[in-house]
C-alpha cells in the first residue's frame, strides 16, 4: 500500500462526516467524498464539513455523486450502513484501482460484498465513536471512543498489517482514536454482541440507550434481558474459539453511566436501529443479530434470545407494508 495522501469517504452520515471532518482537516491530505445526493455534494463543496462537540474544526472537501469526478485515491473508507454497502460498492466498481478499502460497518460479513465487485485490498473495521448529524455540512462529535481495524479474516495478508498500521496512524493523527489489531475477531465479536442486544432491544422498545439498560434489581428491569442476551452471545463467540477483548455487559454499563456530550446528566444515545425503526426504514438486523443467529447454527448452539429478537425486528419491518401507503 502506497503512502496515504488522498482519501475518499463513501457515505457522509454521522460516522462518515466525523471521518471527513477530522481527516479532511489535515493539511497534507486531499479529502474526497462520494455521496448519494447532488444537493449534498453541492453543500459540501460550497461550505465544507464542520465538526463541533468534542472537536471544533472545519474541513474543505471535494464531493460528488460520481466517482469519476474524484480521481484516484489511496484509501477508500466505506462509512455507509450495512444495508447500503452493496449499492455503494457497485457505484464505484472499476474506480480507485490503487486504493485499499476500509470497512467500519456494524455486524459482520460486508467484506464479501466488496470482494464481489473488485480486487481492492480490504481492511476490516468497526467503530464505537458516535455523532449527531446536524445537517449535510455539520456533525456533532458525541462519543470519542475508538475505531478498531485489522486484517479481514479471509485475506489476512492483503494488504498486510504494516499497511493497516499506516491507516491507524492517519486516523490518530486526525484527532480521532484508532487501534489496529493483528487479529480483529475478539474486538469484532465484543462490539457485535453489544450492538446486537442494545440495538434490537432499543428498536423493539422504542428507547434510546439509557441508564435503565443496566438495571437488574427488579424482575421487570430491562437490564436483565440485556445481560442475558449478551451472555448468550459470549457463549456463541467462545464456541467459535473467540475470547472477547471486552465484556459486552461491562461496555453497556460504562456507556450508560456517562453524561451526554455537553455535560448533560443523562446519557441517551439513539442507536442506528432505533433511528431506522422510527423512520420505518429497513434495519441492519440481518448483519448484526442475524449474524449471531447464523453463527449459533454453525456450531449447533441454541440462541433463543437472539433468534426471538431477530424475528421480532423482521416482523416489525414487515408490519409497515400492512399500513396504508406502506412499503
Amino acid at each position: 500500500m502506497r503512502e496515504i495522501k488522498r482519501v475518499c469517504v463513501v457515505g457522509a452520515g454521522a460516522i462518515g462526516s466525523l471521518l471527513v471532518g477530522h481527516i479532511g482537516a489535515l493539511p497534507d491530505i486531499d479529502m474526497t467524498v462520494l455521496v448519494r445526493r447532488e444537493s449534498h455534494a453541492r453543500d459540501l463543496n460550497e461550505s465544507g464539513l464542520k465538526v463541533t462537540g468534542k472537536s471544533n474544526l472545519t474541513a474543505r472537501v471535494l464531493a460528488s455523486t460520481d466517482p469519476a469526478d474524484l480521481g484516484d485515491v489511496d484509501l477508500v473508507i466505506i462509512a455507509t450502513k450495512t444495508t447500503a454497502v452493496e449499492a455503494s460498492v457497485k457505484k464505484f466498481k472499476g474506480y480507485f484501482p490503487n486504493a485499499a478499502v476500509m470497512m467500519i460497518q456494524n455486524g459482520m460479513g460486508c467484506e464479501r460484498l466488496v470482494r464481489e465487485s473488485g480486487d481492492w485490498p480490504i481492511i476490516a473495521g468497526l467503530t464505537f465513536m458516535s455523532g449527531v448529524r446536524k445537517s449535510d455540512m455539520h456533525v456533532d462529535y458525541e462519543l470519542d471512543t475508538p475505531t478498531w481495524i485489522g486484517p479481514w479474516g479471509d485475506e489476512p495478508e492483503n494488504p498486510g498489517y504494516e499497511a493497516i498500521k499506516q491507516v491507524e496512524a492517519l486516523i490518530n493523527h486526525s484527532g480521532l482514536i484508532c487501534e489496529a489489531y493483528e487479529d480483529l475477531r475478539p474486538v469484532q465479536w465484543s462490539k457485535l454482541i453489544f450492538n446486537s442486544a442494545v440495538n434490537t432491544i432499543g428498536a423493539l422498545t422504542n428507547t434510546p440507550h439509557v441508564p435503565f439498560y443496566a438495571d437488574t434489581q427488579e424482575l421487570s428491569d430491562l437490564g436483565n434481558l440485556v445481560r442475558d442476551m449478551m451472555a448468550e452471545g459470549v457463549a456463541i463467540a467462545r464456541a467459535h474459539g473467540v475470547e472477547l477483548s471486552s465484556d459486552p455487559w461491562a461496555m453497556n454499563c460504562k456507556a450508560v453511566s456517562q453524561g451526554g456530550s455537553h455535560g448533560s446528566d443523562v446519557y441517551a444515545h439513539i442507536t442506528s436501529m432505533l433511528d431506522d425503526v422510527r423512520h420505518k426504514s429497513y434495519t441492519e438486523v440481518d448483519w448484526i443479530t442475524g449474524s449471531i443467529v447464523r453463527a449459533s447454527h454453525d456450531v449447533g448452539l441454541p440462541a433463543p434470545y437472539h433468534e426471538t429478537l431477530y424475528r421480532l425486528v423482521k416482523g416489525l419491518e414487515k408490519s409497515w407494508s400492512l399500513e396504508p401507503g406502506g412499503q
